[in-house]
């Protein structure tokens, strides 16, 4: 255990004082950005820096080659705490430079190298600290591959690896420092190949069967079905397989991708019935035949109060991060490449009135406080489940930066980020160390998933004999 420097909690002296080689750690991963299920490097990164601080680890999970967990301790109740490190296409960008110099083919556009190091730098500091008090506890880092839309989360959830978990903790980098309300939506990508039939698309068409056409009368019959589903349900595709380039053959095979997302499980899985129904219909027009294979898919958030305020209360005894001048100063010049569109939406969505005066976070976000987030999808959902579980967003980039953007890239090893991601470290490690410390948090919160589980039992969005798409392009 480090020298920890002096700090008004001793657990987060120890943060503290791991902090110079986990920012090392998150600058590492940010220079190998690797795509879902392919984060080799990243992963080998993160079970060398378990090792070194002294946790059992275990790889492959789910038979995912970029699956793996670190665990201390042999007794206690079981803390699990999530960290991401996958990155995005064609998002690159050179490090603390507020302009667009892209420097390969993917980038860390998520923050997910920050996310991954905030994530063991807490479990690390957490295991030292059961040490150093004498209390009994087991701590766990999941290291969890492709979460831009490859689901790792899911298929960790479907082989049990946390079925002896008391409660999971997560975060995620944001402008501004919040509890992440539970409000996502549950989602599946499924693919539909149209098989038809070849032929001279002169000479004889009448005797080709176009799987192209058929791919197109889908997409036209899922776009009627807009304006007869719900609000906020979304439906996107993408076409992967048009045929061919050959314009004077008719297409024998096509191949689309949709994206379904609904509010709730159940609500997820008509639409879906709905979207293979239109998939029929679509073939029956052209007579071509249609399969379809459902590649990944992802859970709503369950809420859980007890674990939400217990993560508020770590946020409010903390305060927001500190900023230097230096960090003001490159936060300005990242938001002179945004529109006011941006930098205002950044403030709306976390329910607060526009300052564009406000370059870094400067609050945490009261708890329970009005939103106005876009709903998006993360496979934490799955987590949530199995699990009584709960998340933060963590200031780590300017106000305004969109998500997915080459600013954000450009951010991830600035001191904004590093701090950033310090500062949600002690929140996780303080809130896990909380539930250590007090077993009724723990027991409320558990009450609280069995409740909600009572009332909606888990349906994994994907069928139970769809292996992991380890080699399906996620983008």
């Amino acid at each position: 255990m480090p020298n920890a420097t002096p700090n008004a909690d001793p657990l987060w002296s120890l943060v503290d004082a791991y902090r110079p080689a986990f920012e090392a750690f998150s600058d590492r991963i940010w220079d190998m950005p690797e795509l879902g299920f392919q984060e080799h490097r990243s992963a080998a990164e993160h079970v060398s820096m378990l090792e070194q601080h002294g946790f059992r680890v275990t790889t492959g999970l789910a038979g995912m080659p970029t699956a793996l967990v670190g665990e201390a301790g042999d007794e206690g109740p079981v803390i699990a705490i999530l960290g991401e490190f996958d990155a995005l296409p064609g998002l690159s960008n050179e490090a603390g430079i507020a302009e667009h110099r892209p420097i390969g083919p993917s980038g860390h556009a998520c923050g997910h190298n920050l996310l991954g190091a905030a994530s063991m730098l807490a479990a690390v500091a957490v295991k030292d600290w059961l040490a150093a008090q004498g209390l009994k506890g087991r701590v766990r880092y999941y290291g969890c591959p492709a979460e831009e839309n490859g689901a790792g989360k899911l298929f960790m959830v479907r082989e049990g690896v946390f079925d002896d978990v008391d409660i999971a903790l997560s975060w995620h980098p944001a402008p501004f420092a919040a509890v992440n309300p539970a409000v996502s939506l549950a989602n599946v990508e499924v693919d539909f190949t149209f098989h038809g039939r070849a032929s001279h698309a002169a000479a004889a068409p009448h005797l080709g069967r176009s799987a192209l056409d058929a791919v197109e009368l889908m997409n036209v019959g899922v776009n009627y079905m807009r304006e007869h589903m719900p609000s906020d349900a979304r439906i996107h595709y993408a076409l992967l397989d048009g045929g061919g380039v050959a314009p004077n053959v008719v297409q024998a095979r096509a191949k689309v991708r949709y994206l379904i997302r609904a509010r709730e499980l159940a609500e997820l899985h008509t639409l879906i019935a709905r979207v293979k129904n239109v998939a029929a219909g679509a073939a029956l027009m052209t007579e071509t035949r249609v399969e379809h294979q459902t590649v990944s898919g992802m859970s709503n958030l369950l809420a859980n109060p007890p674990l939400e305020q217990a993560l508020h209360d770590s946020l409010t005894r903390l305060g927001p991060p500190e900023w230097d001048a230096e960090d003001r100063r490159f936060a300005e010049e990242i938001r002179a490449t945004l529109r006011p569109d941006d930098i205002a939406g950044a403030f709306l969505r976390f329910g607060l009135k526009p300052d564009l005066n406000v370059p870094l976070a400067d609050r945490i976000i009261p708890l329970g406080g009005k939103s106005n987030a876009g709903v998006g999808s993360t496979d934490v959902g799955d987590v949530s489940w199995v699990v009584p579980t709960a998340q933060i967003r963590g200031a780590t980039y300017a106000v305004g930066t969109p998500g997915h953007s080459w600013q954000l890239t450009a951010q991830g090893k600035s001191g904004i980020a590093h701090k950033g991601m310090v500062h949600a470290a002690k929140v996780l490690a303080a809130t896990a160390a909380e539930a250590i410390r007090n077993p009724a948090l723990i027991a409320a919160a558990k009450a609280d998933h069995a409740a909600r589980i009572a009332e909606q039992p888990y349906i994994c969005p994907l069928d139970a004999d769809v292996p992991p798409a380890l080699d399906m392009a996620h983008g």
